[in-house]
């Protein structure tokens, strides 16, 4: 059995719904696989409070900075956030509007489970 799927409902009629190609859902399960690691969701959530560098996430999460500098290097990779250099400082910040919907809607489908 074939599921078809639209991602965006009001641009696809229900009659033209159609199934993203087997390349395009492996790369979506990569990016939720990203998701599944609590200290990169720790990460996250730090910086969807706004942009901090390694030492300020180092300390907040109360990890090794290589530690989070791997994960960081993951999520660069990935392109749920960016970077700028300050001087000799490089800060992270979230990548887009989209990351900080992905956090709000899992808090809230979390809430609604208890």
């Amino acid at each position: 059995m074939v599921i078809l799927v639209c991602i965006d409902s009001r641009r696809c009629p229900m009659d033209e719904f159609v199934l993203p190609l087997d390349e395009e859902i492996v790369d979506i399960a990569d990016f939720f696989k990203v998701f599944g690691d609590p200290t990169r969701l720790k990460i996250l959530f730090l910086l969807e409070q706004g942009e901090r560098g390694v030492n300020a996430i180092s300390e907040e999460l109360k990890m090794q900075q290589s530690t989070i500098s791997q994960q960081l290097k993951l999520l660069r990779a990935r392109r749920l956030v960016r970077f700028r250099k300050d001087g000799r400082n490089v800060l992270y910040r979230l990548n887009d509007e989209h990351i900080h919907d992905i956090l709000a809607m899992g808090i809230e489908h979390y809430q609604e489970l208890l």
